[in-house]
């Protein structure tokens, strides 16, 4: 099951919660008894087999510049 962050408006303490994808913009009130939260942005990290981080794959050049043609830089 997913691991929501919520922030407390109230008392600014920050928790998670452990709730279905379904549920998972519904209101949640704060351990100290707040109701006034807010669900907080969360990053995901995706690793490889063993923890690693693989490699991304070898593209070729573009050209670089703001339009990729290399006319600019």
């Amino acid at each position: 099951m997913p691991r929501y962050d919520f922030r407390c408006r109230s008392c600014g303490a920050t928790f998670e919660l452990r709730r279905a994808m379904a549920q998972a913009n519904d209101p949640a009130v704060c351990p100290q008894g707040h109701p006034d939260t807010v669900k907080l942005l969360s990053t995901v990290a995706v690793t490889g087999v063993g923890g690693g981080a693989s490699a991304a794959p070898q593209q070729a050049p573009s050209g670089g510049g703001c339009c990729g043609g290399g006319c600019c830089g």
